[in-house]
């Protein structure tokens, strides 16, 4: 893994969100593991359901492909029925998606939630992939700037430099995700440069700033993708659907290209 200080090492990460069975995880990832593994220089994350992380663990192992879990609760152990531990996701997992807008816009989570989540995960050892981004009310009411900084404030307010160095952070524009209309290249990268690096870099200064990794998710495909990584300040993506078609080595393929 990658901390924030030199150079940005390209990322990219599959959300396979609530899709394949264990078998079905096992047969896909079989199929485009060897042209994973070609790939090289850049850090790769397959994010499966649940069900299917002991299987894929087994899989990886000794690879370069990491394994992250979508989702996680704050809480070490105790009655929360249909939850899981970060102990529980740290025992297959390096990684974890912290604050998709699904879990923030269906399941009701706050920027408070969230929070508890990051230091939770950074307290087993796991690498939080955090997540902000606007509604389409919010981008059309010309608010990305204040909700993109509200959620960075609120997520990484309190950390250490050094808990802060280890996050992963991906700007997934809402109405991007799922629907097809991905935003423009340059628009998203004016997000990061403006509204995610400067929060960072007013925490923890312009070092670690500068060295955070910052993914776009949001219907990327192999055919846009290459426009997101041609900005200076967007290292890699948050993919969901694209990543669960065989073509997702396509992308992990452009990652590569970026590092000149």
């Amino acid at each position: 893994m990658e901390v924030a200080t030199g150079k940005r090492i390209p990322f990219m990460a599959a959300n396979w969100k609530m899709n394949k069975t264990s078998q079905e995880a096992v047969v896909f990832l079989s199929q485009i593991l060897p042209a994973m593994r070609e790939v090289t220089g850049v850090e790769k994350v397959v994010c499966p359901p649940f069900t299917a992380l002991p299987a894929l663990a087994n899989l990886v192992k000794g690879t370069d492909v990491g394994l992250g879990a979508q989702n996680m609760h704050f809480e070490e152990k105790g009655a929360f029925t249909g939850e899981i531990a970060p102990a529980m996701v740290k025992e297959w997992c390096a990684y974890v998606i912290l604050g998709h807008s699904e879990r923030r816009g269906i399941f009701g989570e706050t920027d408070e939630m969230v929070a508890k989540k990051i230091r939770a995960a950074l307290a087993v050892g796991l690498v939080p992939i955090v997540c902000v981004g606007e509604t389409l009310a919010e981008n059309e009411a010309k608010q990305t700037d204040s909700v993109v900084r509200r959620q960075m404030t609120a997520a990484m307010t309190g950390l250490t430099p050094d808990q802060a160095a280890k996050i992963v952070i991906a700007y997934e524009p809402i109405w991007a995700i799922g629907t097809g209309r991905a935003a423009q290249g340059p628009d998203a990268n004016k997000v990061v440069a403006g509204s995610i690096r400067p929060v960072l870099d007013g925490l923890f200064g312009k070092a670690l700033a500068q060295g955070t990794r910052v993914l776009y998710g949001g219907s990327v495909t192999p055919a846009n993708i290459a426009e997101f990584l041609a900005e200076p300040d967007i290292d890699g993506g948050l993919v969901g659907g694209a990543s669960l078609k065989p073509d997702y080595i396509e992308l992990v393929k452009a990652a590569q290209k970026r590092l000149g």
